[in-house]
């Protein structure tokens, strides 16, 4: 499995973030809560999207780095996410927490994360 995070792959648009938020199940392990759906519509393959409050973090700067950092957890681990849910499923992790935390943490945190989507059984 290729480790990029393609223009297929992103999330967006009114619509399918409307039916996610409409229809999705959510999952927390702080600083991330991810919401997920899958019931979408056709697609051939997941939909990822991520999300950090402008309340809690004012600059720019910030907001970008920690979505590049979730980006990159879920690049990286991209196959482990496939072997949960197979199928197509639409994601959106959001970051609630209220300082930049390194790396390492946040990939701990990702996969705690994933194993709660895992034991919720989608």
């Amino acid at each position: 499995m290729n480790q990029r995070y393609t223009k297929n792959e992103h999330l967006k648009g009114n619509n399918s973030i409307e039916y996610l938020f409409m229809n999705g199940s959510w999952t927390g392990n702080y600083p991330l809560k991810v919401i997920y759906c899958a019931q979408v519509p056709p697609s051939a393959c997941h939909k990822v999207g991520v999300s950090v409050s402008k309340k809690i973090f004012k600059r720019a700067v910030d907001r970008n780095y920690i979505k590049r950092l979730l980006r990159e957890c879920y690049r990286l681990h991209k196959k482990e996410l496939y072997e949960i849910m197979p199928e197509p499923c639409f994601f959106m992790f959001i970051y609630t927490g209220k300082e930049i935390i390194p790396f390492r943490e946040l990939e701990k945190k990702y996969f705690r994360l994933l194993e709660k989507i895992k034991i919720s059984g989608t």
